[in-house]
């Protein structure tokens, strides 16, 4: 399989399975882009081939429409103040706009990587963390792998409300935040409702990334909206809220290799305090190889202190290879992310998968055992 062939099936599972449904202008756009060789190609300019990802020719495709706010293409990104829904026009006008613009859009996708910072993710990840802190017996330092501006290293600051089934409602974090969060909860048969803490105690807050963003720069902020979904202007805006919160008690981020650096950024982290490596979204853009050379650095750090890795990836690409078997947890089958924690034993992995999760963290589904 060629590469522009293999950009053109991840647009298509893009718009199939990643958007539809929850982005109609994205899947629309992604839906075309599969079936149009000169569009697709824009994503050849990327570093390598894993890195094309559908999401980052859509936030190269943002950011230009930002530069250019007047033009008709805007009136289709909510996030610009559009309120045009798809049409007939929608993919014309795009496909139109990023070919006027192509050599721009080769230069940021060659040198520009998708680095969401989805805050609701927060809402997901913060039970699982939460639980680790809590065997922990006292404070802990995150470690956040696939950082980009570290703004999930603040879940302890956030506030959490979630609605149950029968009207049931979890509140955790602290009561004055300006950071809200609300995600629903479902339970799978035989599931009953997880132990949220109230609260998340955190010693040290660090964050890998290959390329750190400061969020405090609003050129490197501005990349970070373009690559929120443009129909979807209440992400941006927890964006901006949490980038603002963030502020006042920043994280420090490392710059290097998800694999080969994960050491240097776990000893950043206090030696006394029991270490929560966190994941979100990463392991996606990593290939097979890596992905089994991070978990065994994981092992590595398991066998020299407390540890514990709490994931919200898709199954495939990080619980499987802790947690192997489990196929009812696949992408594929789910189309949810899996949250999971692991935890290592005389160098064995001890793995239970939690919940699956809504990509954004709108809601997620808690799992039985």
């Amino acid at each position: 399989m060629s590469e522009l062939d293999v950009v053109k099936r991840r647009l298509r599972r893009f718009a199939e399975q990643e958007a539809a449904g929850i982005s109609p202008l994205y899947s629309h756009l992604a839906a075309h882009a599969a079936e149009d060789d000169d569009i697709a190609g824009l994503l050849l300019a990327a570093p390598a081939v894993q890195d094309a990802h559908p999401t980052l020719l859509l936030a190269a495709a943002h950011r230009l429409v930002q530069a250019d706010p007047i033009h008709p293409l805007s009136r289709y990104y909510p996030s610009l103040g559009g309120f045009d829904g798809v049409d007939g026009e929608t993919w014309p006008l795009f496909r139109a706009f990023l070919l006027e613009r192509a050599d721009r859009v080769r230069e940021i996708v060659s040198t520009r990587f998708t680095q969401t910072n989805e805050v609701r993710r927060a809402a997901t990840l913060y039970p699982a963390v939460a639980m680790a802190a809590k065997q922990a017996r006292g404070k802990v330092g995150l470690l956040e792998v696939g950082c980009s501006a570290g703004l999930l290293l603040g879940m302890g600051s956030y506030g959490y409300q979630y609605q149950c089934p029968g009207g049931e409602q979890l509140v955790a974090g602290p009561k004055k935040t300006a950071v809200g969060l609300h995600c629903a909860v479902e339970l799978a048969e035989g599931a009953a409702l997880p132990t949220v803490p109230k609260k998340l105690t955190v010693g040290a807050k660090v964050g890998l990334d290959r390329h750190p963003v400061d969020s405090a720069d609003e050129d490197e902020l501005a990349w970070l909206e373009a690559c929120v979904w443009a129909d979807q202007p209440e992400r941006i805006r927890l964006l901006r809220t949490a980038a603002a919160a963030q502020r006042k008690d920043p994280p420090e981020l490392v710059a290097g290799d998800a694999v080969d650096d994960l050491a240097t950024a776990a000893a950043r982290v206090p030696g006394e305090l029991p270490l929560v490596v966190f994941t979100s979204h990463l392991l996606v853009y990593l290939t097979a190889e890596r992905r089994a050379e991070f978990v065994a650095a994981l092992a590595e750090l398991a066998a020299r202190r407390p540890l514990w890795w709490v994931a919200s990836e898709s199954y495939d690409a990080a619980l499987a290879h802790v947690l192997p078997g489990r196929d009812d947890l696949a992408f594929a089958r789910t189309g949810q992310s899996v949250i999971g924690t692991t935890t290592w034993e005389d160098g064995q992995p001890r793995a239970r998968a939690l919940a699956l999760a809504a990509p954004h963290g709108q809601r997620m589904t808690w799992l039985a055992g």
